[in-house]
């Protein structure tokens, strides 16, 4: 089941609550009447990628239309039209069907410089998030913000409902261990839409000193004042915290549908270890696995394909699990909260235990990319020494709980407690 047929967006974009069909819910993106007007007769930068649409069709198209002066585009991981393979840096470039310069966010540089801003009036952020602190769009944004504040240029946000943003759960990265797939001190998934994470970023002063600055002397960031405004947020329709969105296009090449960005917060971990975490395969995220697991596990052969051109054990024989299903069998599965259960499972049957966590080249476990990926340096040592899931998970709470407080202060919907 893929995410870009016609019959999926209809059937799973209205929610049901008790047998009762619910209003579509319509992105920040389809609110134009609010933001086009603000936007005519300026020179616009716009921070987009393939999943930054207006119903059926590109938002730079829709613009475009509407007679906008687009100026530039900015990319993020896996490129503006969402092409290439996780980490791939990508350079600049004209786009093909616009014509417009492409400035590439990840790479060489992650926020416009002074120089791509010169001839821009304004700046327009639309990316889908998926609500997991590892997926690298939330740090885009916020080197993007931190640009629009330090240059001074009005800043407009289209939000998108969050597809697991009805829950929040996971380690609290501790920032030693900030990285590029963890910059602030936010749960595994943080139950915020990107709309809401700004507003965090900016509330609680987690932007760079000098944006920190320029963002103070501004006016409320929900200022709609249309020549005073530096940070706007344009809120979805019909959507809160309870609400169960399928994405109508996938947001990266190895998230291909809504099941597997359901299991990203719990089978991500497997990025730090030797298990395939079904890269290469038709079911990335939902499948898992070694070739040196029983071999009376699910059986899998990861392979190159667009998107994921390289990984782990291509070409091989690999055993582990298929948690693959429905969208309503795989939610009942990970039971709205982080799984830890495979992790777990997974290190019990690994013959060489040594080597189940992919170790840096300094030999040090705490510079692991694992480590990166659970935000701290103790999950690790809890799976070796056969902690018990219950406890591993008392040690989350008080920074959880933590979280969650200042969380409150930023929704923009109602919240699923």
């Amino acid at each position: 089941m893929r995410l870009v047929k016609i019959s999926i967006i209809i059937l799973f974009s209205l929610i049901c609550k008790n047998g009762v069909a619910q209003k579509e819910i319509k992105p920040g993106a389809m609110q134009m009447k609010q933001y086009i007007p603000l936007l005519k007769g300026k020179k616009v930068g716009v921070f987009a990628n393939q999943t930054s649409m207006v119903g059926h069709i590109h938002l730079v198209d829709t613009l475009l239309k509407q007679g906008i002066n687009v100026v530039c585009i900015f990319g993020p991981e896996h490129g503006f039209r969402g092409t290439a393979d996780a980490g791939e840096k990508v350079g600049n470039y004209i786009d093909e069907e616009t014509k417009i310069p492409v400035i590439s966010l990840y790479g060489s540089k992650h926020q416009p410089s002074k120089e791509d801003l010169q001839n821009v009036d304004i700046l327009l952020f639309d990316l889908q998030d998926v609500g997991t602190r590892f997926y690298t769009y939330i740090n885009s944004m916020q080197h993007f913000m931190e640009a629009a504040f330090e240059n001074n240029k009005p800043l407009i946000i289209l939000d998108r409902p969050n597809p697991n943003g009805f829950y929040v759960d996971g380690p609290v990265l501790d920032l030693k261990y900030r990285s590029g797939v963890g910059q602030q001190p936010v749960p595994i998934v943080y139950g915020m839409t990107i709309g809401e994470y700004a507003l965090m970023l900016a509330g609680e002063k987690w932007l760079s000193p000098e944006a920190n600055n320029k963002y103070a002397s501004f006016k409320s960031a929900l200022k709609t004042d249309t020549k005073n405004f530096h940070l706007l947020i344009i809120k979805n329709e019909n959507y809160d915290h309870n609400s169960k969105y399928i994405l109508p296009v996938k947001p990266s090449p190895n998230l291909p549908e809504i099941q597997s960005i359901y299991l990203y917060p719990s089978t991500c971990f497997f990025e730090g270890t030797t298990l395939s975490e079904g890269r290469g395969t038709d079911k990335p995220f939902e499948i898992f696995g070694a070739p040196t697991l029983p071999h009376n596990l699910f059986t899998f052969t990861p392979k190159p394909m667009p998107g994921a051109m390289s990984s782990k054990h291509y070409g091989a024989t690999c055993y582990g699990w298929n948690l693959s299903g429905t969208p309503e069998e795989v939610l009942k599965t990970t039971d709205q909260k982080i799984q830890l259960k495979w992790l777990i499972e997974a290190y019990k049957l690994f013959p060489q235990k040594d080597s189940f966590f992919i170790l840096p080249k300094s030999g040090n476990m705490e510079n692991s990319f694992f480590n990166k990926l659970a935000g701290n340096n103790e999950l690790w040592q809890q799976i070796k020494n056969g902690t018990p899931e219950r406890v591993i998970r008392a040690s989350w709470e008080p920074q959880l709980s933590a979280f969650k407080k200042i969380r409150k202060k930023y929704l923009l919907y109602k919240d699923f407690k």
